[in-house]
């Protein structure tokens, strides 16, 4: 899998690891632009994904505490993040019980721009279509998906419902058709082939420098982050055997586990003359 990590996208997994702090402290321009350097990434194009992170109202300019110049994250931009940390970071297992949650809409045809933005926010957050207009996922999604649609302004076009499914084919059966499983599973084999081998090289390591931990963790999360959403989350007993999602979520895990709080310390505190060593 060629690894796509654009400069956007990183930014917002760097501010989603690191930048929703207690005190909800401004991250510097220059602080960016060193963080983002030593992935590869330079300070013009870090300039002109905060500026378009700015206008679509997730970064707000702000001013550190010594009047440097910088960006802080817009309450919007928090909910997105706090919503996504229920996907990326959890490890309870999805039970059938829980049933699922129904998204039914109707545009006019006056508004037919609002049904293409409708489908593809519904498919962004892992939905499958069970009918033309009619959406399901697991209903532990309602929460996310209520906020997705009242800030897009989309909920009047919209019925959300709780139900179980009750035939007349086999859940298991109606899920492979409600949902891609064989492009979800190849999602999760991509992620494998490139991060299980960053997994094996840290466990034969002794040390976790910040500065590695840093440059390791960043792509992970920004390539994990992701699938959460493409794969929704279901039953394990709705799946085909030998299914990859639990082997790829392990192994993010364990990444995470070893990487982060380390990268943590070459990341904070922003440029301060007192920051961890990189050895």
């Amino acid at each position: 899998m060629a690894e796509q990590h654009t400069p956007r996208s990183l930014i917002v997994s760097l501010y989603g690891a690191y930048g929703r702090t207690p005190d909800d402290a401004t991250l510097p321009v220059a602080e960016l632009i060193r963080l983002l350097g030593v992935l590869g990434v330079d300070a013009p194009s870090v300039r002109s994904s905060v500026s378009r992170l700015k206008r679509r109202g997730l970064l707000l300019p702000a001013r550190t505490a010594d009047r440097a110049a910088g960006y802080a994250l817009s309450a919007e931009a928090r909910q997105l993040l706090d919503d996504g940390d229920r996907r990326i970071y959890s490890r309870a297992e999805p039970a059938l019980e829980d049933g699922w949650v129904l998204a039914v809409f109707s545009v006019p045809e006056s508004e037919r721009h609002k049904r293409h933005l409708l489908r593809s926010r519904l498919g962004g957050l892992g939905f499958g279509t069970a009918a033309p207009g009619v959406w399901i996922a697991p209903a532990r999604l309602y929460e996310e998906t209520r906020h997705t649609l009242e800030r897009l302004r989309l909920d009047p076009y919209v019925d959300l419902f709780r139900g179980d499914h009750l035939g007349f084919a086999a859940t298991a059966e109606a899920v492979g058709r409600w949902w891609d499983l064989a492009a979800i599973a190849k999602a999760h084999e991509d992620f494998l082939a490139v991060y299980e081998p960053v997994l094996h090289a840290w466990e034969a390591r002794p040390d976790t420098p910040p500065e590695d931990a840093y440059k390791d963790y960043l792509p992970t999360l920004d390539s994990w982050r992701r699938l959460p959403y493409t794969d929704p989350g279901l039953p394990p007993q709705l799946l085909p055997a030998g299914w990859p999602g639990a082997r790829s979520a392990e192994v993010f895990a364990a990444l995470h586990e070893r990487l982060r709080d380390a990268g943590a310390r070459f990341v904070q505190p922003y440029g301060s003359d007192d920051r961890p060593s990189e050895a």
